[in-house]
């Protein structure tokens, strides 16, 4: 995360990523403020996967994304007034900085676990299961309306 600010918005995260039994850790760096110790974090890490969570003006996801061949996922905590402007210093990257854009800490945790999944079968049976659920979900919705 790139200030202590976004703490409740990773804790989030955290809490979805452990429905899908991804351990995880949480890290301060800020690129403006530390890119040296940020960088260092970065090339340290050891993780499948990096996620971002930086507001305002997020160099933090595109720094990462240049310092790691693992994929980067950016979900950064939108501020209501300021919406635009945070979606638009996420997506607009340099060509060769690609970190995947994901808005709810739901979908962040979900899109790392297809990640993750796609090399551990464990992971991989619990996203199954989480899809099976949505659809199993939709379907009784459905049929309620329809039975009244």
């Amino acid at each position: 995360m790139g200030s202590p600010s976004d703490k409740e918005w990773c804790k989030k995260i955290q809490v979805e990523l452990e429905k899908f039994s991804i351990s995880s850790i949480l890290r301060i760096a800020s690129a403006h403020k530390v890119p040296e110790i940020t960088i260092e974090i970065i090339r340290k890490t050891d993780s499948d996967l990096i996620i971002t969570v930086a507001g305002r003006s997020n160099a933090l996801s595109g720094l990462t994304d240049g310092c790691t061949p693992k994929p980067v996922i950016a979900c950064p905590p939108l501020d209501e007034q300021n919406i635009l402007y945070d979606l638009y210093s996420t997506i607009r990257m340099p060509l060769g900085i690609a970190p995947l854009l994901i808005l709810t800490p739901e979908n962040a945790a979900l899109a790392a676990a297809k990640i993750i999944g796609i090399r551990d079968t464990d992971v991989r049976k619990k996203v199954e299961e989480f899809q099976l659920n949505q659809r199993n979900k939709l379907i009784e919705a459905d049929e309620e309306l329809l039975n009244g």
